[in-house]
């Protein structure tokens, strides 16, 4: 079924989930909305759709929207949507709240909706690579995300912004609930915090290290796994794995056999995979790779985390 979509928000990431749904055979880009009018011509003669410039007229003329609007807009623009039976792509953070998080997941169960959050990570080919290789839970996670300062991104901190990408995905492979964390940070050269380490600690004994930074001279985005008889590096800016196990025999005494295995990441375009599983399950009524509960869950460690750092950290009085 060829379903009708909008893009709510066409700035720099909002561009391109307009391409992506210009591409897609089972989609029809119906229109791009943003507040500039100016930039909704550019995108829409770009993509070849309709040029709005407020989504209330979008109402009862499409079926599924990207919104990729400021996170504060978020619950505001979704809401209107899923309350009109309209499936929904929201960027990620979800939202700002938990409570503003919890208003949307009740909304999609409510009106039979889909409710996708866009981790974009989970379709990275590294990711998608290491399904079926984690025989048992980590024991031990240690992630770096590291970029050049962008001013465009400073409307959320750095672990609104880059962490959160990380937390989601340790969730998702630890599969058990978070009984601490200890953070620390430090703002740089914005008014948020622009540098973060948390260490997260799971019910299962999986601990995980994770250190954000948009304050770096390179871009980095590596995460390494360890498993009782295992240690998986995987590259996220590279979509390379390696695979590191524990053989049977000995090199020598006292020093087991490693086998090295550098697993095979299909190359795909992330943005277009996400778009795609976004589609695939609205046509077959299935459930979100990321759902709004993977979302809510990624937002309430994010949300402590900063809570944990302190305010005053690196910034001038």
């Amino acid at each position: 079924m060829t379903i009708r979509c909008a893009v709510i928000g066409v700035g720099y990431l909002g561009r391109f989930h307009a391409q992506k749904y210009a591409a897609l055979p089972d989609a029809e880009l119906v229109a791009v909305v943003d507040a500039d009018k100016d930039r909704a011509q550019e995108i829409a003669g770009e993509v070849a759709c309709t040029a709005v410039t407020d989504y209330h007229e979008l109402i009862g003329q499409v079926d599924a929207v990207s919104i990729v609007a400021p996170t504060t807009l978020h619950h505001k623009i979704a809401s209107e949507f899923l309350h009109n039976g309209v499936h929904v792509l929201v960027e990620k953070p979800i939202t700002v709240t938990l409570e503003e998080a919890d208003d949307l997941i009740q909304l999609a169960a409510e009106n039979n909706c889909v409710l996708q959050v866009g981790h974009l990570e989970r379709f990275n080919a590294a990711i998608q690579a290491l399904e079926g290789e984690l025989s048992s839970p980590p024991l031990f996670i240690e992630s770096h995300r590291l970029a050049p300062f962008k001013p465009r991104a400073t409307d959320v901190d750095v672990v609104l912004d880059l962490m959160i990408h990380d937390i989601d995905i340790i969730l998702n492979l630890v599969k058990s609930e978070i009984k601490g964390i200890n953070a620390t940070g430090a703002s740089v050269l914005s008014d948020l915090i622009d540098i973060a380490n948390a260490r997260l600690e799971f019910t299962n004994g999986c601990v995980a290290n994770v250190t954000a930074s948009r304050v770096s001279q390179k871009s980095e985005r590596k995460m390494r796994l360890f498993l009782p008889h295992a240690y998986i590096g995987v590259d996220f800016q590279e979509k390379s794995v390696d695979l590191y196990r524990k053989g049977d025999k000995e090199m020598f005494p006292g020093v087991p056999e490693i086998s090295h295995q550098s697993l095979h990441c299909e190359e795909q375009d992330a943005l277009q995979a996400e778009i795609q599983s976004f589609l695939d399950t609205i046509n077959t009524n299935g459930t979100a790779i990321v759902s709004g509960e993977d979302g809510r869950q990624a937002l309430a460690a994010a949300l402590e985390i900063n809570q944990l750092v302190p305010s005053y950290l690196g910034r001038s009085e």
